[in-house]
């Protein structure tokens, strides 16, 4: 899972960036993860699953006993159908939801055509987001920028949590994911770490709103971690040193933030765990 001296060959793609493209495709559990039923019988929604986390989280709740439902923009549609095989190959079921949860109308009908194709909802990922670091000062945000990224990271996750609560009941739990950037901001990325720095807050609020009828929020702050969005959002002079500036020396890969959703998902295991930001950041603070 490590990724030699800390970086990468040099290699940019165009947003949202596909899998298949990078080098070294990431891990996301494939080969290494192993289930132990902690999540028998649990139907789990993530959004953005069809590539990076969201794909590590949907192979590793698929074996641990989840069926799952990805939510993917329909641009990555490859990807997302690659998620959706090995979920199968877990012997779990899969429901694919392409949606652009940019648009509010589709990102709320998106978690009701999951929860109809599960069959119910326990758990709700809010993993969907979208970072742009290819400038150099705030001045060269754009209002589009600004909309692209709120409407990404923050908006959806309202919109898609608001339709999801219709369909969780007690036991449930919504993990939301920061990021390092919430603690760490880069000034290349103030509006993306602005958003991660307001979920933290959503996730806090809404473990006290929701505590009192048994659902659990808490949120992961990854980084820096090897997806797609990092060669489609950085400039390959940025990749070829991704992650080696950590205590780790090196970036994470999907396979090694899954398991912090499981332990969150997972009743047995963090069921006095609630309005938390777990951090899984190759050693870097989140306080």
């Amino acid at each position: 899972m490590t990724s030699g001296d800390g970086g990468f060959p040099p290699q940019q793609q165009q947003p949202p960036g596909l899998t298949g493209d990078m080098v070294p495709e990431p891990d996301h559990g494939e080969d290494s993860y192993r289930g132990a039923d902690r999540l028998t019988g649990r139907k789990a929604l993530v959004t953005g699953g069809d590539s990076g986390i969201g794909r590590a989280v949907a192979i590793a709740f698929a074996r641990e006993g989840a069926d799952v439902a990805v939510v993917y923009l329909p641009e990555e549609d490859e990807d997302a159908r690659v998620t959706g095989e090995w979920v199968q190959r877990a012997g779990r079921r899969c429901v694919l939801v392409p949606a652009d949860l940019r648009d509010e109308q589709r990102a709320r009908a998106a978690v009701h055509e999951a929860a109809e194709g599960l069959g119910g909802l326990d758990v709700l990922v809010n993993n969907a987001g979208f970072q742009m670091a290819r400038r150099s000062s705030v001045a060269d945000i754009t209002t589009d920028d600004l909309d692209r990224t709120l409407r990404t990271n923050l908006y959806a996750l309202f919109w898609v949590t608001q339709a999801a609560l219709e369909h969780l009941g007690p036991g449930a739990a919504i993990i939301n994911v920061s990021s390092i950037q919430a603690y760490q901001p880069s000034p290349a990325l103030a509006d993306y770490a602005s958003t991660k720095a307001a979920i933290n807050a959503v996730t806090i609020s809404l473990a006290e709103e929701l505590g009192p009828r048994g659902i659990r929020v808490n949120a992961v702050a990854p980084g820096p971690i090897w997806t797609p969005l990092q060669p489609a959002t950085q400039p390959p002079e940025k990749v070829e040193q991704f992650g080696a500036d950590t205590p780790l020396g090196r970036a994470g890969q999907p396979a090694e933030v899954a398991p912090a959703f499981v332990f969150l998902a997972d009743e047995a295991s963090a069921s006095y765990v609630s309005g938390t930001v777990l951090g899984v950041t190759g050693g870097r603070p989140v306080f």
